[in-house]
């Protein structure tokens, strides 16, 4: 069993075959995934996944990418679908410094507005973080995130600072990059973590694991996450799967 905790399946590099993409999910072992969407289109979408199939649930939020483009009745309507039971988080919000669609200080203020709302309907949430680490951490311990907790998306920081996420009551999720050869970072991560404390996702279609590098990701790979994380922990590969979907049920108050 297998539990891919971030997948965009409502990606348009799906549109052509997507009940392919889904048996071989299946075939790999994977029982659940969480579907995001980040802005209007793609959280339409999400939702239709997840009332579609039984096994899909949605994550719903704004990216900070777009933070300049969200509205109050964006907010509002997220608010709204908080209450579908297939909805299962918030996000994936956050910070973005790398590309500047979106200025620093909306980027916050529509992170710390996410927050806010995650606390308000009781549900964990998703974080983006892309060359921002300090700032999000910041923010998340200043609007007491803890209280919701949640997920540190395809964390790309160090053990030092996945340490004090979980602290935070945090999991670390970790995706194709523990595959990469050159990825000492997320290898650190996934020897230091607890297995009790770590996830497993794809953010498919993109940042596929090792030997599909650089091709389109999908749902059934995230084995390939779990093997990686049971061979540097030196633990069986059925063993972390069996943890990581724990986890992810736990996280998501999935029963």
């Amino acid at each position: 069993m297998l539990f891919d905790t971030h997948a965009h399946l409502n990606a348009e590099q799906f549109n052509e075959d997507l009940e392919e993409v889904i048996a071989r999910a299946k075939e790999a072992g994977v029982t659940n995934m969480v579907v995001v969407g980040f802005d209007r289109p793609t959280i339409t979408r999400a939702m239709e996944l997840a009332e579609s199939y039984e096994f899909i649930y949605a994550c719903v939020g704004w990216h900070p990418v777009d933070a300049i483009d969200m509205t109050e009745e964006d907010l509002k309507w997220i608010e709204e679908l908080a209450a579908h039971p297939k909805v299962v988080a918030i996000g994936e919000m956050g910070l973005d410094y790398h590309w500047d669609k979106s200025p620093k200080d909306i980027q916050k203020e529509v992170f710390r507005k996410q927050i806010r709302l995650a606390k308000k309907v009781k549900l964990p949430i998703v974080i983006h973080n892309r060359e921002a680490t300090q700032d999000i951490v910041e923010i998340l311990k200043e609007e007491g995130a803890a209280e919701v907790g949640g997920i540190m998306h395809c964390f790309s920081g160090s053990a030092e600072t996945a340490k004090e996420c979980v602290n935070m009551n945090f999991y670390i999720s970790l995706g194709g990059p523990v595959t990469f050869k050159n990825a000492k970072k997320p290898k650190e991560v996934a020897a230091e973590i607890p297995l009790g404390k770590l996830l497993i996702e794809t953010d498919c279609p993109y940042l596929a694991p090792h030997p599909y590098r650089g091709k389109r990701n999908e749902p059934s790979y995230v084995k390939l996450v779990a093997e990686q994380i049971a061979e540097i922990k030196g633990l069986t590969y059925e063993e972390v799967a069996e943890a990581t979907t724990q986890n992810a049920k736990k996280c998501f108050a999935i029963n």
